[in-house]
């Protein structure tokens, strides 16, 4: 008898210990980490300097940051040189169930005077310099075979045509906003570089596109700048950027994922959501941004007051503070608003555009860099590039 007993509780702490595994391992922050290019796709060459190289190269050196924590799982869409497709790339991150999807890139110009970091996320913004970017890094698509009916629709030459196509990138706009903004204070605070457009950028990448995850695209610096290749294509220059895009991500997880629920512990999975038929567009809508505004959170602190109203969204978080200045670097007049576990924060309240860029521009001195100006009309949210026409 005294032997079964024995047995039991054996099996018992077996049990017990098996289930407290289970739990770390699924607990666990998933990053999934994508080198751009890679074998017959350079991406950019300049001075000596190979794009696909360089971005695999700081891709691994954060990898190897992030996997000395114990409770980070990396994911990597590609570890060597070679050819990975667009789709492929964000199902590798879709497949793994990652908490974050982040796509490692350099930049370039023909101006070799330009310099600076950029951090995107998945937006159907019309500006003129973000299309640019998006469709030199879109054009890796006619490298794929078959490409025309695997991307039925799409035209990388002309990224605004993703416009029409059915998305749901503002399920994972706040967190991959908050992400973005963080991997660019590190480049400015800790590295010392310059921030192009002063904060996050919104661009159509389809590498972007289909990852069921907050995610961002990373442009760590120009290779046709003379200064800045050789810092790019050096041991240290890409040790120093990777210690910064991994100290982004390690704050990122402690922020918004051991504080509390991530957007990225959904009821459905990345994994649940991966679609192997061609991406199909429709025509363009009137308004790019109309799915946008079904799912923006009234303000439940203040509410809007009717007509128009401008606002300075400082930070996004699943934490919630109270609306006081010494919780936001001495601001006052905050206001916020919640959905789907996010709390956004929001400065100031005016209906004049030229008041608001002065509240930006003071949001951005009290250190909220990645902060931009929101609108309402009548207490829904809308476009401001569609009001200040």
């Amino acid at each position: 008898m005294i032997n079964i007993y024995r047995t039991k509780n054996i099996l018992s702490v077996t049990l017990l210990m098996c289930s407290i595994f289970s739990f770390s391992q699924s607990s666990k922050f998933k990053v999934a980490l994508d080198a751009g290019h890679g074998d017959h796709d350079f991406g950019a060459v300049y001075n000596g300097h190979i794009e696909k190289n360089i971005n695999l190269a700081i891709v691994l050196k954060v990898g190897k940051i992030l996997e000395k924590n114990a409770s980070i799982d990396v994911i990597y869409t590609r570890k060597t040189d070679v050819f990975i497709g667009l789709i492929e790339r964000a199902n590798i991150a879709n497949k793994a169930d990652a908490n974050i999807f982040v796509s490692i890139h350099c930049n370039a110009n023909k101006n070799t005077v330009a310099d600076g970091t950029e951090t995107y996320v998945m937006g159907m913004n019309k500006n003129a310099s973000n299309l640019e970017a998006a469709k030199r890094e879109n054009a890796v698509i006619s490298l794929e075979k078959d490409y025309k009916q695997k991307y039925q629709g799409f035209d990388p030459n002309k990224p605004e045509s993703m416009f029409g196509i059915t998305i749901m990138q503002e399920e994972f706009l706040e967190n991959s906003i908050a992400l973005a903004g963080k991997i660019q204070d590190r480049f400015v605070k800790d590295l010392g570089k310059k921030s192009r457009g002063g904060g996050v950028k919104q661009a159509p990448y389809m590498v972007l596109h289909k990852a069921y995850m907050p995610r961002v695209l990373i442009e760590t610096g120009f290779l046709s700048n003379p200064v800045e290749g050789n810092i790019l294509d050096s041991e240290q220059g890409q040790q120093d950027i990777a210690e910064a895009i991994a100290k982004a991500i390690i704050s990122y997880k402690k922020d918004l994922f051991d504080g509390g629920e991530d957007e990225g512990a959904q009821e459905i999975k990345p994994s649940q959501r991966v679609e192997n038929s061609p991406v199909k567009t429709s025509p363009e809508p009137k308004k790019a941004d109309s799915v946008i505004k079904k799912i923006e959170p009234k303000v439940d602190s203040k509410p809007t007051a009717k007509g128009v109203v401008f606002k300075v969204q400082i930070s996004a978080s699943s934490k919630k503070l109270e609306t006081i200045p010494s919780n936001f670097n001495g601001l006052r007049n905050i206001s916020s608003s919640y959905n789907n576990s996010i709390y956004k924060y929001m400065f100031g309240e005016t209906s004049n555009y030229e008041e608001a860029k002065k509240l930006l521009q003071e949001a951005k001195t009290k250190g909220y860099s990645s902060a931009f100006i929101i609108a309402f009309k009548d207490g829904k949210s809308v476009d401001v590039k569609d009001i200040i026409k």
